[in-house]
């Protein structure tokens, strides 16, 4: 792959800006610890992997349990399960997960399901979603799903919460996480409708449209469609905005981790500098999002990649794996971006839209003037709850290609 191609891949890869809607992000290591801390739960034996994972195969329930720790809208509940997965080289992984239940009684086919992919928590252990009090998202778009009388499959991702690495922004990884979420939550969870969608934010917006591109194949007949947002994005440009912007080292000592998971063989600091390095374990295995953002925020940005990262093998393997709108897609998807997108820009959404629309895909998208990158997540969840509803009836998608 070419140094620019490499850039433009690497772009699509800064997926994960904070889910900490109405939070200030903090302004001292300690602060940040503190705010994890305060939301943390316990890593129970829940989360270990069970003596039957070899037994079972993919989808198949390792575990189950109710669990009322969660800050929930009045009447819901949630029951944590874990599955058996596999990661994007093929191998078992248990893999954890959250079945959101709305209030009140579930409609005749069950409760419908929206399958769940968060954006970057971290690459921890202790960054499992599912052992966070607000579910991490909390009210950016997860728990308006469950108001909205959905029931929500909400993987955490192989790698947080349970043993083993994460394999951070890998689609494939990810993608496989939210497709064996789904029979799973079936086992453990009565009345859920048979049908689902996959609904996704930022790294989760990557792993919502990988989803799609496997159910070209899969051909899954439960399966009604996927909803992308601020998910995918290219541009050299990135690199500039990277070197102007504070604080965005994490996600480079973040990425290093996930292409060392992905590919066991390759070192970190083939990618990142000794500066980012120095605090590289303490940011992958003893905090989440906010302890790295608070780590970096000083790092100025000519002082996180070691010179020569693009001529790295297992660098080049892992963005070339990662590039979308290569492949088509089952089912309709939705895109949606924010133009003010200060992480993902506007212009890479829309040539990845274009390529699709290229191919004939059913894909429509739709774009919000002055929306950051978060912002675009909650200000556009009723549109994605009309949009969802409108697959559940059983009415045809609108295309952006026509």
């Amino acid at each position: 792959m070419k140094p620019a191609l490499l850039m433009t891949a690497f772009s699509m890869l800064i997926l994960s800006m904070t889910a900490a809607l109405a939070q200030e992000m903090p302004t001292s290591l300690a602060q940040a610890e503190s705010m994890e801390k305060a939301n943390r739960l316990p890593l129970t034996d829940f989360y270990s992997t069970p003596a039957n994972l070899a037994a079972s195969k993919p989808g198949a329930l390792l575990r189950s349990e109710a669990f009322k720790g969660y800050t929930l809208p009045k009447g819901a509940s949630a029951v944590r399960i874990l599955y058996h997965s596999r990661d994007a080289n093929g191998h078992d992984v248990a893999t954890s997960a959250v079945v959101l239940i709305p209030a009140g009684q579930p409609p005749a086919p069950g409760w419908p399901v929206i399958a769940w992919a968060h954006g970057t928590s971290g690459v921890s252990r202790l960054c499992a979603p599912s052992a966070m009090k607000d579910l991490y998202y909390g009210e950016e778009g997860l728990l308006p799903m469950v108001r909205a009388g959905f029931a929500v499959v909400a993987t955490d991702y192989h790698g947080l919460g349970t043993e083993g690495p994460h394999q951070y922004v890998n689609k494939i990884a990810q993608a496989r996480d939210v497709i064996y979420s789904i029979p799973a939550a079936h086992a453990a969870v009565p009345h859920l409708d048979r049908r689902w969608v996959v609904d996704g934010h930022s790294q989760g917006g990557l792993a919502a449209w990988s989803v799609a591109e496997m159910q070209h194949d899969l051909k899954d007949p439960d399966y009604l469609g996927a909803v992308s947002v601020a998910g995918v994005a290219r541009g050299i440009e990135f690199f500039g905005h990277l070197a102007a912007t504070p604080g965005v080292g994490f996600y480079l000592a973040f990425m290093a981790a996930g292409v060392h998971a992905s590919y066991p063989d390759f070192q970190p600091r083939e990618l990142v500098s000794d500066e980012v390095l120095a605090h590289y374990e303490d940011v992958t295995t003893k905090g989440c999002y906010f302890r790295a953002y608070a780590t970096y925020a000083k790092l100025p940005g000519d002082k996180l990649l070691r010179k020569g990262w693009e001529h790295s093998t297992r660098v080049k393997d892992f963005f070339d794996s990662l590039a979308l709108a290569r492949k088509p897609i089952g089912g309709p998807m939705l895109v949606l971006a924010g133009e003010a997108d200060q992480t993902v820009p506007i212009d890479g959404v829309r040539d990845a839209v274009k390529k699709m629309c290229a191919m004939k895909q059913p894909l429509s998208f739709k774009s919000y003037p002055g929306l950051d990158h978060d912002p675009v997540m909650y200000q556009s969840t009723p549109y994605q709850l009309d949009w969802i509803r409108a697959r559940f009836a059983g009415k045809p998608a609108a295309s952006s290609c026509d």
